[in-house]
């Protein structure tokens, strides 16, 4: 970076400034004496990371007067942004530390740097992750061919809000004052990211310099810098939008004009998820060096609208705040759109784009999973959507399953003993029953006949308490569609109701509901955990 603002300097340093309508310094509190540059605001518009050069505060400026740190700084409830704090360890760790992403939950970033079990290694990129009174030790991504292909010392990143493509710029030449855009997508079983290519569509030039991509929370739209003719001053911001979903083919990229772009240096351009405003470093009036600028988009200027759905993760039982893995879905279909964490706090942010429908899932060791669906099929504006997510914790004793206090959550039927009457005045309302061979054909909704011995011990144990009434549910694995899965649920909680009804038990003491892939109690990656998913249950409503 110091090498282009050195450039940018003597070529502009004569030009004055010129103000612009809309064009907001972010005042003393943010900017300063020294050079503020590399704005990333978070996904919800309330923290603003930025690097800031020279100031004798930073971490390595005893040994190097241009060193780099990152600070930060909150937005108020007037919307006015508070006085800039310095990040500590581990993100100021070296010379030259940024961020260059932060995940829309706010419990990730991506920083500068290749680091192995906390210890700095070399170039390339990192993510640390959102700890108890702090961030974890970053952890360096595994980029094929990063090393070889990156050669000059000058290069940054960012990641897509999904967390599965990283788009880059290096030159693959020493001493080059050219950098080109690349990206480089996640293989989410090695955890290793592919050989970085050039995206297409005219982004990158032969001749000219492309710096500070950006991607907004649509997943569409990428801004970038660059000194190509067409602009408005040196190194202006421009925007292209992505035409395929392999990030092969782009659109041909549009300058944003002369309501963003200045006489001057203009780099590092980033945008909230609600795209309303953008946030930018650039000489032009600033009060040294470079400093940070906002500025409210036009709708052409505009990535596409989202929604950011957030909440807290719960444990079900004690109502205590917890971590959780996160990740949402296409329904139907399961295709995996992205992947989020809850913070030791219990919060989680996703951005979801518009057109589509989904499924969010949580989970944590010994707590069953949790789904949630949402859809978003109509397109609308910008939304904020509260979700909570509750997981219920588990700890196996055999058949019975119990909760954090050592009471009874879910029991096999089996437990209450041969006569299934024995244990009956221990069960409570709101318990599930487990049962383990009410089975059916391969998409099919017939009881097969291995299942009468198991709903005759429910029909004994419905018969020796008269007044009991149970919610009946069936439960299906991922495979398939989540329309197809539901409906095949529904089917066979029916199908297991007529069984019953057809033993003596009145219809209205039986609410048969079919439930589908939303509530699983085990991984769908693995046939073990798909198995779990495929049963039936039985809650007690009233004893």
């Amino acid at each position: 970076m110091k090498k282009l603002f050195a450039q940018a300097l003597a070529i502009l340093g004569t030009m004055s400034a010129v103000a612009q309508p809309g064009f907001e310094n972010l005042g003393a509190k943010v900017n300063s004496i020294y050079s503020e540059a590399r704005p990333t605001i978070s996904a919800d518009g309330k923290i603003l990371y930025f690097i800031v050069e020279g100031n004798p505060k930073n971490s390595a400026f005893k040994n190097d007067k241009d060193a780099q740190d990152v600070w930060y700084s909150e937005m108020d409830e007037s919307g006015a942004w508070g006085q800039a704090v310095q990040a500590g360890s581990p993100i100021n760790s070296t010379k030259d530390n940024a961020i260059f992403w932060v995940s829309p939950d706010g419990n990730r970033i991506l920083i500068r740097g290749n680091y192995d079990n906390g210890k700095f290694i070399g170039p390339g990129f990192s993510i640390c992750k959102k700890v108890d009174g702090g961030w974890s030790n970053p952890e360096g991504l595994k980029i094929t061919n990063y090393s070889k292909l990156a050669v000059d010392q000058y290069s940054g990143a960012a990641m897509s809000n999904d967390g599965k493509t990283l788009f880059l710029y290096f030159s693959e030449e020493k001493n080059s004052f050219l950098n080109d855009i690349y990206v480089s997508r996640l293989n989410e079983e090695t955890e290793q990211w592919s050989a970085p290519t050039k995206i297409g569509g005219g982004v990158n030039t032969d001749d000219y310099d492309e710096i500070s991509p950006f991607f907004a929370a649509d997943g569409v739209t990428l801004y970038f810098a660059s000194n190509r003719p067409g602009g408005v001053g040196d190194y202006d911001i421009w925007m292209t939008k992505r035409l395929s979903a392999d990030y092969k083919a782009w659109s041909q990229p549009v300058n944003m004009g002369d309501s963003i772009n200045t006489a001057k240096w203009d780099a590092y351009f980033s945008v909230d998820a609600k795209g309303e405003y953008g946030y930018i470093s650039t000489y032009q009036n600033a009060l040294g060096g470079t400093d940070i600028f906002k500025t409210k988009l036009s709708e052409s200027q505009r990535p596409k609208t989202v929604v950011l759905v957030y909440g807290k993760v719960y444990n079900a039982i004690t109502k205590e705040v917890m971590d959780a893995k996160l990740e949402y879905n296409l329904i139907p279909g399961e295709s995996n759109e992205g992947n989020a964490i809850s913070s030791p706090e219990g919060n989680y942010k996703v951005t979801l784009p518009y057109g589509k429908k989904y499924s969010i899932r949580a989970s944590a060791d010994k707590f069953f999973s949790v789904i949630d669906t949402i859809d978003l099929s109509v397109s609308d504006i910008y939304k904020e959507m509260h979700r909570d997510l509750y997981l219920t914790p588990v700890v196996e004793d055999g058949k019975v399953i119990l909760d954090s206090a050592g009471n009874v959550v879910r029991t096999s039927i089996d437990s209450l003993g041969n006569d299934n009457i024995g244990n009956v005045e221990e069960l409570k309302e709101g318990q599930i029953l487990s049962t383990n061979n009410i089975l059916f054909d391969f998409s099919k909704s017939i009881l097969r006949s291995e299942a009468y011995a198991e709903l005759d011990k429910v029909a004994r144990m419905l018969k020796a308490t008269p007044t009991m009434q149970v919610e009946l549910s069936a439960h299906t694995d991922a495979v398939g569609g989540y329309s197809e899965n539901l409906k095949l649920s529904e089917d066979r909680a029916y199908a297991a109701k007529q069984y019953l009804m057809s033993k003596g038990i009145a219809g209205d003491r039986i609410m048969s509901k079919g439930y589908g892939e939303t509530t699983p109690i085990g991984d769908n990656k693995t046939e073990i955990g798909r198995q779990q998913n495929r049963r039936v249950e039985f809650r007690i409503l009233k004893k």
